[in-house]
């Protein structure tokens, strides 16, 4: 029998977290830790996530990798600590709601935590002890017995602090790598348990072919804030913490909203595949719209290609009707307006189609878009936040023109709205380099086609 190397293996939360004698086999939070600050977001995300693979009887849940140093009195968390605390507040939660469910390993809590963390604790314990009241007692019990004996992680321990840290590093370093589409494809590919390798490794590979910095963009430059300006929301800052809002409708989500997603995306599935548009003289119907909620697996990369491949479109019907000094990318500000451009562009055609996308109705846009251009000298992405959402003072505000066109029934709606005027006072008077911009602003003063 092959003996374990205790020291660099996968193990359960119930032989991690289980009290030990001796004593210094057991876990403890070092006091140069930082503070415990998981937000109750992230606290229902692991727990949801456990719970679906509860629920579809996955027979292990990696929850990641834990590095401990190995000291005289115990096993220091260096890297791990968010999670683990979490788990150790769950487990108090549930031993709180009967005799039937035994002590559970929440030994942690007793650890000396600062003012901020104490207060995340009782925070999240609030939040846990909620969610708990939706399970009914024998499925807390068997879920509770899951997470011990189903849920695992990557256990490094190391006796040299300093060899614990570098491990530690190491694996920040690597996570780096991980933005947060990589997160989104390790999430999607979780979803799709039940679907054959082949389809996985064509996924993966359709997915690593692309290149990793037009992913990156599309998430954070175009498809997030599109997905938020139109409700008026903040479009800044994408990360790991905003990737919920790609997470999708889960296979066990079972409410009406995604009962009707669900059968709507089967239905287009099916009516492309069976090639009923041809009996329509139609083309194939589309299945995605970024106001509707996505389905959780392989359809978030289909998704994502349709966009990465709308995008491209888009960009080659702009640099054929505009000339490159109409079209300016000289600074970050040409940039931020550019991706504004062509967001606005990419929310129309999602709506209604490419085709409705008149000469007359582009340059509308382009005029909408780069009318800000000329009226600032410099351009931050705040600036492009607050205009998009019609909140800027500078210009059309009160318009947000994503709100507007997520409302409209027909592509004619759209010129029936009147644009703010740049005059040439104003162009000149902003400071901004006007013989470079002289073009777009002649541009943007001009009647009719492009």
């Amino acid at each position: 029998m092959v003996k374990r190397n205790d020291d660099l293996c996968i193990i359960t939360i119930r032989e991690l977290m289980e009290h030990k004698e001796p004593p210094k086999q057991n876990l403890g939070i070092p006091e140069y830790q930082r503070p415990y600050k998981w937000s109750p977001q992230s606290v229902l995300t692991l727990i949801n996530d456990i719970f679906t693979a509860f629920k579809n009887n996955m027979l292990e849940y990696r929850i990641g990798t834990v590095v401990l140093h190995n000291t005289p009195t115990q096993l220091n968390i260096v890297d791990g600590q968010q999670r683990l605390t979490t788990l150790s507040i769950l487990f108090f939660a549930i031993s709180e709601l009967g005799n039937n469910i035994r002590k559970l390993p929440s030994s942690l809590l007793n650890a000396k935590y600062n003012e901020l963390s104490s207060e995340a604790i009782v925070r999240n314990l609030s939040v846990i002890r909620k969610r708990l009241l939706d399970f009914e007692k024998q499925e807390l019990e068997d879920y509770s017995n899951y997470l011990l004996d189903h849920c695992t992680v990557v256990k490094i321990v190391t006796k040299d602090e300093q060899e614990a840290f570098q491990f530690f590093d190491s694996q920040n370093s690597r996570g780096k790598a991980l933005a947060p589409h990589d997160l989104l494809k390790s999430y999607h590919l979780r979803e799709m348990n039940d679907e054959s390798e082949s389809l996985k490794i064509d996924i993966v590979n359709t997915w690593e072919s692309t290149k990793q910095s037009e992913l990156e963009n599309l998430f954070a430059d175009n498809l997030f804030p599109l997905i938020r300006w139109y409700k008026n929301k903040d479009g800044l800052n994408y990360s790991i913490n905003q990737i919920d809002v790609f997470k999708g409708i889960k296979k066990s989500n079972n409410y009406n909203f995604s009962i009707y997603n669900k059968a709507s995306n089967l239905y287009v599935e099916k009516f492309n595949y069976e090639g009923l548009y041809e009996l329509a003289s139609s083309k194939a119907l589309n299945q995605f719209q970024l106001t509707q909620p996505l389905i959780a697996g392989s359809r978030f990369f289909k998704y994502t290609q349709y966009y990465l491949n709308l995008y491209k479109t888009l960009e080659k019907r702009i640099f054929h009707s505009f000339n490159a000094e109409e079209i300016i990318q000289s600074g970050s500000g040409d940039t931020y307006i550019y991706n504004l451009f062509i967001n606005i562009l990419m929310f129309y055609v999602d709506r209604f189609n490419i085709n409705s996308l008149t000469e007359s109705r582009l340059l509308f846009f382009y005029k909408w878009a780069y009318s800000l251009r000329v009226c600032m000298k410099a351009v931050y992405r705040e600036s492009i936040n607050k205009y998009a959402r019609g909140k800027s003072e500078r210009l059309n505000s009160g318009l947000n023109l994503f709100s507007v066109i997520s409302d409209m029934q027909d592509p004619m709606e759209l010129d029936t709205i009147i644009l703010d005027i740049v005059s040439e006072d104003t162009f000149k008077n902003s400071k901004v380099n006007t013989e470079r911009y002289q073009k777009v602003f002649e541009k943007i003063s001009s009647e009719g086609n492009i």
